[in-house]
């Protein structure tokens, strides 16, 4: 067989995921081969073709067909790449090799710019717009076919389903949730991808932040996630559900969300808040119905679903008002927003158009100024530039409002890999120039895998405690001895061994066994006795005052010893004394607690020493001893009386003076029930006319005081006399002094003998009153109060009989304090004695 070398070229890239199509031309020049029937074939014809752009030239021989191998008129087959084989007739066949022209590149109507994607026959490939759903702050959403519009529903709604159902249970929802105060705006809570068996919800954790969780078929899973065809995993800051089979991703992050999907599987079958895929903006408002809306906020409306968690939304009711997408007032642009349209966007400017982020971000501002949500619009936007190999560095420019803190083992990049490198995939080699903001590992380290988030310098091993090892280290944990081991399974473990112990009794009151922690080996306790005092029988003593219970634990043992001993201190009648504290025995003595300890007691020394006494008693008192007290207490024992020349008589009770300058006024004393009570007694003499006295004949009485003009040996009439004194009854007196009259005078009295009655005769006659009356006087008690005294006031005085006997002269001598009326004749018989 024999061959001449066939030029020929073919344009393209590589196939990458794809929507829209424009397809480029085919031309192709052919060569004619010859099969003949000794099973081989020649080339009858040859021939070249050229097209613009880069040429490959390649030389191939044909080999012999097996006689087995047939084909029909007009039936083809590839021999190689981009070569195929015709069979004309007559064992002749054509060899065409394919050749591709550039198909001009289309604009998509979403702003971003198309793909390449290899046709069927692998050769040539066609440019398609990527469906590209994005949505964002309270929300704002951009269509696959780029219609921009905000809608603040509270209700969860159809993202995208499928218009004629081609894959079993598939559709992405949003769950919206009114997030300020006021139920103006909204915000995306869950994201929801469901998918033959499975549904994923990637749920906010914390309102307007990038802490999100997922879960599949309401249980929390970790990432990566792989499972009946579908992957969930982290990109950066986002979480990403990847359906292999469909080319699609969706991808969520707490504040925005995207959805890729390929033209080629979903191209005009698409319908929900993310409109028609088909680079057609005319009907992305379309309604479950097929109508088109007048705009896309009243059709978002439409594209509630049934959520039991949300019972006030019904799907398919018309909203009462379109919801306005600017504000009501005016408002003054955020400085954050303005980075938009600025030099630090600038690079992307020329691949997406940042005018309605711009205006999202605006509006997030005005409407929701202190949520700091337009950092969400400056965040979808630079992703999208990301997604466009445009990537910007943005966060450091909004002092601090949108700034991303990372762990501390991570540190943050606008750019980073969409899948980072780790110890399972160094050796893939990633082709995708596309990149995404995140946490990635410190250069020089990379991470381990995918499911374990541990930055290593070396690739070893990594176990449950999250610590890097190199292969070939040996370690601990778990109470395991592990190794690290180059191959699938990495770690190997066995059963830590520990070393032997020395066995340990715990005999003895309130002990017992206990496993501690070895600081030397964790995993290996050492057997200890520890002590519970409450198995402790003994009780402590109740001691006596002035000692206390002091306890010791005897070495090696658990429960205490009691035992009583003294406090150093002093006791006295149930009371404990400091040292050098005074201690109070008596008011006579002054004590206090010595350092002394007495021997025998144990207890401290009381020393005492007695008050000394330096008391002076004024006259009619006199020091008397008193219970409870050191020194006594003057006591008056006399009755002091001030005269009315200011003089002073010290009387005894029971004791008469005259008054030194004064012979008419007489002085007593009288002690009633303790009380001394001093008396004084005026003597009041009766008229007395000298002129009708003989010359020389003008005397005093015996008493000092009046005078008469009757011979001292003379009888004095019996007449009233008056004087002025105070009644005194019962420990109470009169205020002031009372005029008291009684009869004064001598009588005829005699005591003779009689011979015939061989006796003594008596003949007495007193002076005493003959008529009399009563009167009233009030008296002064000494607590205070008045009481109402009557007293005998004598009219008329007369001689009369009565009874001579010896006991009269007795009954002066009772007791005055018993009786008022001996005390007033003790005074009258004072008087008369004067007299006498």
């Amino acid at each position: 067989v024999s061959s001449s070398p066939v030029s020929f070229t073919t344009s393209g890239t590589s196939p990458t995921e794809s929507f829209t199509t424009t397809s480029g031309t085919t031309s192709s020049n052919y060569t004619t081969i010859t099969a003949t029937t000794t099973t081989t074939t020649k080339i009858v014809s040859t021939g070249s073709a050229s097209t613009s752009g880069p040429t490959a030239t390649s030389s191939f021989s044909l080999f012999p067909l097996p006689l087995s191998f047939q084909t029909q008129p007009g039936e083809s087959w590839w021999l190689c790449d981009c070569i195929k084989a015709i069979c004309i007739e007559d064992n002749e066949v054509q060899v065409v090799p394919v050749i591709c022209n550039p198909p001009p590149k289309p604009i998509c109507a979403n702003g971003l710019s198309p793909v390449q994607v290899i046709d069927e026959d692998g050769c040539c490939w066609h440019w398609e717009c990527d469906c590209y759903c994005t949505g964002w702050g309270d929300p704002h959403y951009m269509t696959f076919d780029g219609v921009y519009y905000s809608y603040q529903g509270n209700c969860t709604y159809v993202l995208v389903e499928e218009i004629h159902k081609k894959v079993d249970n598939f559709g992405v929802y949003i769950d919206n949730y009114h997030c300020d105060t006021r139920d103006v705006v909204s915000c995306p809570r869950t994201l929801i991808v469901r998918h033959e068996t499975q549904e994923v919800r990637i749920a906010t954790v914390k309102p307007n932040t990038l802490q999100v969780e997922v879960t599949v078929n309401k249980q929390a899973v970790a990432l990566p996630y792989k499972k009946f065809g579908l992957s969930i995993y982290e990109s950066g800051i986002n979480r990403v559900v990847e359906i292999p089979e469909l080319k699609m991703n969706v991808t969520y992050n707490g504040l925005s969300f995207s959805i890729r999907m390929p033209y080629s599987l979903f191209g005009n079958n698409t319908h929900g808040q993310c409109g028609v895929c088909n680079n057609n903006t005319a009907d992305d408002c379309m309604l479950p119905n097929g109508n088109i809306a007048e705009n896309c906020e009243t059709m978002a409306d439409h594209w509630q679903v049934v959520d039991p968690s949300k019972p006030q939304c019904s799907p398919g009711l018309i909203p009462t008002k379109v919801p306005s997408t600017t504000p009501m007032e005016p408002c003054k642009e955020s400085s954050i927003c303005k980075l938009l349209l600025g030099s630090v966007f600038e690079p992307c400017h020329g691949f997406v158009q940042p005018e309605k982020y711009y205006a999202a971000c605006v509006f997030d501002s005005c409407v929701l100024p202190n949520l700091d949500l337009e950092c969400s619009s400056l965040q979808i936007y630079a992703a999208t530039c990301a997604d466009q190999s445009v990537c910007i560095d943005w966060r450091s420019h909004t002092n601090g409002v949108c700034s991303y803190e990372c762990p501390s083992d991570k540190e943050y990049r606008a750019c980073g890999p969409i899948k980072e490198t780790t110890c399972k995939s160094s050796q893939q080699n990633e082709t995708s120039t596309k990149q995404v903001e995140g946490c990635f590992c410190p250069n020089g380290t990379m991470l381990y895998d995918s499911g374990v988030d541990v930055c290593v310098k070396t690739c070893g091993c990594v176990g449950v405690d999250k610590i890097p090892r190199e292969f070939g280290e040996k370690f601990t944990v778990d109470c395991q001895d592990c190794i690290c081991l180059e191959g699938e399974n990495g770690i190997v473990c066995e059963p830590h061994e520990c070393a032997k112990q020395n066995k340990t009794s715990c005999d003895g009151e309130g002990l017992y066994e206990v496993n501690e922690v070895n600081s030397e080996d964790s995993c290996c306790p050492i057997v200890t006795c520890k002590c519970n005092t409450s198995l402790c029988t003994a009780e402590a003593p109740k001691c006596t005052l002035g000692f206390e219970v002091h306890s010791h634990i005897p070495s090696g043992q658990c429960c205490p010893v009691y035992q009583c001993v003294p406090k150093r201190v002093c006791v006295h009648q149930n009371a404990e004394f400091l040292p050098n504290s005074s201690v109070f025995v008596d008011k006579c003595q002054n004590c206090f607690c010595t350092n002394e300890v007495n021997v025998s007691t144990q207890l401290n020394i009381i020393s005492c020493e007695h008050i000394p006494c330096n008391v002076y008693c004024k006259p009619g008192y006199d020091l008397q001893p008193v219970k409870g007290e050191c020194c006594g207490r003057c006591v008056q024992t006399k009755c002091v009386i001030r005269t009315a020349k200011n003089s002073v008589l010290i009387l005894s009770p029971g004791e008469f003076k005259n008054d030194p300058y004064n012979n008419c006024t007489i002085y007593s004393c009288v002690n009633i029930h303790n009380q001394f009570i001093s008396s004084t007694s005026e003597i009041t003499c009766p008229a007395f006319n000298e002129e009708s006295c003989k010359p020389g004949t003008i005397t005093f009485l015996p008493n000092g005081c009046c005078k008469t003009c009757a011979p001292l040996g003379s009888q004095t009439p019996c007449i009233v006399r008056q004087r002025k004194d105070f009644i005194v009854h019962k420990g109470c007196r009169s205020v002031d002094r009372v005029v008291m009259t009684e009869c004064e005078g001598t009588c005829g009295t005699f005591s003779l003998y009689s011979a015939e009655a061989n006796s003594m005769e008596h003949s007495c006659s007193c002076c005493r009153e003959s008529s009399s009356t009563v009167k009233e006087v009030e008296l002064k008690c000494p607590d205070g109060h008045s009481i109402s005294h009557r007293y005998i006031s004598v009219e008329s005085c007369s001689c009369q009989d009565t009874e001579c006997s010896s006991s009269q002269s007795s009954e002066l001598q009772s007791t005055e304090e018993n009786d008022k009326a001996s005390t007033l004749n003790r005074i009258k018989r004072a008087i008369s004695l004067t007299s006498k």
